[in-house]
């Protein structure tokens, strides 16, 4: 039977149903970057059967907690590290041991990483028999030299050989990531990956702004000698340089950093946008669920391989935090997520998930960004308008500030 709190009416009759997310996180890489701020490691020998007992203890210990009863997965996603470095039959169990303990929603979504450099052709073949049905090679530049300032361990043919061996393999949705703002690139140079990318005509683009995060090798590089890194001014002409190079090209910008041909958006990411629940296994995975007193439970595993396998096999769990979120804060965090989203926030979602219509609870603070042509209000949405658009992590940060968190 299906948890009531997950599928309900509203009083229009409307039925709201949160379909229920699986992320696997596979934390092993060839290199870390020297940007990378994911959960991931090198190491000498890599522990595939001990790490596959591991996440399937999880599973099970996850397939048997209430708040999941009856719901089955309607996305997976398989992220890293490097998860093309698994072998295909270590993918290929922990998707059918999903699929039995869960079951999986017609028309289902699974969507692996892979790096150029990393996976071979027979593998791609082992995957997509497994089940996966959705690529995403991490490409990051067509420009051997900005590849090799991000040392990537492939180059530009690598990338290309990759896509077209993952088209021989069957995959009729793939991805490829991009990024921009490199030290000194220019938007002439930008046009030119986006140019090549879209010659090979993917189903999908995401394409991101290098950020320096805290405790990378990059901040320690960037804190001795400044890297020559984009200003905001000229972040925004970035962001919409890439908008239009890619409307043309047939994209939509369908989230802030995402472009896709008609009908091969991401469900598994569009699902965190839209406040879904999912449970994440895996080192360092995260996973959230909504409780039936309109907060949010979320759970963050322990982020080390070594003792998430020790825990996970000894528990059936790899706990490293919970966390409550009270309704309000879970509602700002909605309001950060869901503003990412072209189509912006649903009205009649947010007042039935929240008991409270969003303008009610925000408008105060949104309303300066509303009078500044930032954002669009109308009965049935809030959403930034394309000027909003490369300001939405200021207008986030003012929902996280108010009162309600």
């Amino acid at each position: 039977m299906v948890n009531p709190n997950k599928r309900q009416a509203t009083p229009d009759g409307r039925i709201w149903s949160a379909p229920l997310h699986l992320y696997i996180h596979i934390p092993f890489c060839l290199h870390k970057c020297a940007y990378c701020d994911f959960n991931s490691h090198v190491r000498p020998e890599i522990p595939w059967q001990s790490y596959l007992q591991a996440s399937l203890h999880e599973l099970k210990h996850w397939a048997a907690q209430d708040q999941f009863a009856g719901q089955k997965i309607n996305t997976i996603y398989i992220g890293g590290g490097t998860p093309s470095l698994a072998p295909p039959e270590h993918i290929a169990e922990l998707l059918e041991q999903a699929e039995s303990l869960f079951g999986f929603e017609d028309g289902i979504e699974i969507s692996m990483e892979t790096n150029p450099g990393a996976v071979d052709a027979s593998h791609l073949t082992g995957y997509r028999a497994a089940g996966v049905n959705r690529l995403s090679i991490g490409v990051q530049s067509f420009d051997d030299r900005e590849l090799h300032w991000l040392e990537r361990i492939h180059n530009a043919r690598d990338a290309e050989d990759t896509f077209r061996s993952a088209r021989h393999a069957g995959f009729t949705n793939i991805n490829l990531d991009l990024m921009y703002g490199l030290p000194g690139q220019s938007i002439k140079a930008w046009n030119r990956s986006l140019e090549q990318a879209t010659h090979l005509q993917p189903e999908h683009l995401s394409c991101y702004q290098l950020t320096v995060e805290k405790h990378t090798e990059l901040a320690s590089r960037h804190a001795a000698s400044p890297l020559a890194l984009p200003d905001d001014e000229n972040a925004l002409a970035f962001l919409h340089a890439t908008r239009q190079q890619l409307d043309m090209a047939g994209y939509s910008a369908y989230e802030i950093s995402n472009f896709s041909l008609p009908g091969f958006e991401c469900r598994h990411n569009d699902g965190y946008w839209l406040y879904h629940d999912y449970i994440g296994i895996g080192a360092g995975a995260s996973g959230k669920w909504d409780a039936s007193d309109n907060s949010v439970r979320r759970y963050s595993n322990i982020r080390s391989p070594e003792g998430y396998m020790k825990a996970a096999c000894h528990h059936g769990n790899a706990l490293g935090s919970e966390e409550p979120l009270m309704p309000g804060k879970a509602a700002a965090e909605a309001v950060w997520l869901g503003l990412r989203r072209t189509s912006g926030i649903s009205r009649p979602w947010f007042s039935h998930r929240f008991e409270q219509d969003v303008w009610e609870m925000f408008g105060q603070v949104l309303s300066p960004w509303q009078s500044a042509g930032c954002l669009e209000l109308n009965p049935e949405q809030l959403r930034l308008t394309a000027k909003g658009a490369g300001l939405a992590d200021a207008v986030a940060a003012d929902v996280l500030a108010t009162g309600h968190v």
